[in-house]
C-alpha cells in the first residue's frame, strides 16, 4: 500500500476518534498563587480586543500537587537553576574580563521589569529581542565570550535568574511602532493550521481551553511563567521549546528555537497575556 495513503488514513482515523469522544470540561480553579508572601496575579479581565472574557495563567489549570510546588521557592525544582544563574551573573568570562555584574551591577535592580517587557524592540538588531538575545549580545559584544545555545543549562539558568527579578510584575509588551509588523506575523502564525493534524495554536488554546484531553488540562497557552520547569520534561525549558513541542504534536515541521517565526509568535502570545503576573520560573505538568 502507498505509505502516503496509509499515513493520511491514519491521521483521518485519529481525527474521527477525537471527534467521537466528548472531551471533559473543567474550568480553571479559584486558587490564589502566593509566593513568599506576595500574591501573583493569575486572573485578570481581558482587554476589549481579546478573544477571552478573562485571562488565566496556566497555573490555574494545574493539579493541586503541581500548584503547590510553585508556592514555595524551596520546593520549586527550578530554583537550582536560579542559584546557578546568580553565580553566572557574578562570573567573569570572555576576553574582556567582565561579568554581567560588571556592567549591570545588582540584577535585582537592573533586570527588574525586563522579563515583563520582552520581546522588546532593539535598534541595534533591527528586530525584537528576547531575554536570550539580550544575554548573548552582552556575551559576544561586551564580554568577548561565546554565545550560549538557546536551550543550554547556562542559558536556562541565566534567563530564570533574570526572569525572577520581574516576578509579580504585569506582562506588558509593546506592539506598536516597529513591533506592529512582528506582532501581526505572530498572530498569523497563531491562527494558521499546520501539520498532518491540520491544527493551529488557537484550536487548542482558544477554542478548546478548559477541555481535558487524556490526562492534560488545556490552558489558554499563556507564557508568563517561562522559563518553566515541566514535570514531563524533568527540567527547565524555554518558551520556544514549548512552541516546538506543540508543532511536533500536530505533526508539523517546527521552526528553530530563536528563529524569526518563533520570535514573532512569542511576541504575539505574550501580548495575549497582558496584565498577568510574571511567574518565572513556573512549574507545570
Amino acid at each position: 500500500m502507498d505509505p502516503i495513503i496509509t499515513r493520511t488514513s491514519t491521521v483521518f482515523a485519529l481525527s474521527l476518534c477525537v471527534a467521537c469522544i466528548p472531551p471533559a470540561f473543567a474550568d480553571p480553579d479559584d486558587n490564589a498563587l502566593v509566593i513568599e508572601g506576595v500574591e501573583i496575579t493569575t486572573d485578570v479581565a481581558a482587554p476589549a480586543d481579546s478573544p477571552f472574557s478573562r485571562l488565566y495563567s496556566g497555573w490555574r489549570f494545574r493539579s493541586p500537587e503541581t500548584q503547590a510546588l510553585q508556592t514555595d521557592d524551596f520546593d520549586n525544582p527550578a530554583f537550582a537553576a536560579v542559584e546557578l544563574g546568580a553565580e553566572l551573573w557574578e562570573t567573569v568570562d570572555g576576553t574582556e574580563g567582565k561579568s554581567c555584574a560588571s556592567c549591570h551591577n545588582e540584577a535585582e535592580e537592573s533586570m527588574k521589569g525586563l522579563r515583563a517587557s520582552t520581546p522588546k524592540w532593539s535598534e541595534a538588531a533591527g528586530k525584537p529581542q528576547t531575554v536570550q538575545n539580550f544575554v548573548n549580545s552582552c556575551r559576544t559584544e561586551r564580554m568577548g565570550a561565546d554565545a550560549w545555545k538557546w536551550e543550554s543549562g547556562n542559558m536556562l539558568a541565566m534567563t530564570s535568574f533574570i526572569g525572577l527579578q520581574s516576578r509579580g510584575m504585569p506582562v506588558a509588551v509593546k506592539t506598536d511602532g516597529p513591533m506592529e509588523t512582528w506582532w501581526q506575523k505572530g498572530k498569523d502564525l497563531y491562527y494558521t493550521r499546520v501539520g498532518q493534524l491540520d491544527l493551529a495554536c488557537a484550536n487548542c488554546h482558544e477554542t478548546n481551553y478548559g477541555m481535558r484531553i487524556r490526562s492534560d488540562h488545556l490552558s489558554q497557552g499563556q507564557i508568563n511563567g517561562f522559563p518553566t520547569y515541566r514535570l514531563k520534561w524533568g527540567g527547565l525549558g524555554s518558551i520556544h521549546r514549548r512552541f516546538k513541542g506543540c508543532m511536533d504534536q500536530v505533526r508539523a515541521e517546527p521552526y528553530k528555537r530563536g528563529s524569526d517565526e518563533f520570535l514573532a509568535l512569542e511576541l504575539y502570545v505574550a501580548s495575549r497575556g497582558a496584565g498577568l503576573s510574571v511567574e518565572s520560573p513556573a512549574v507545570r505538568n
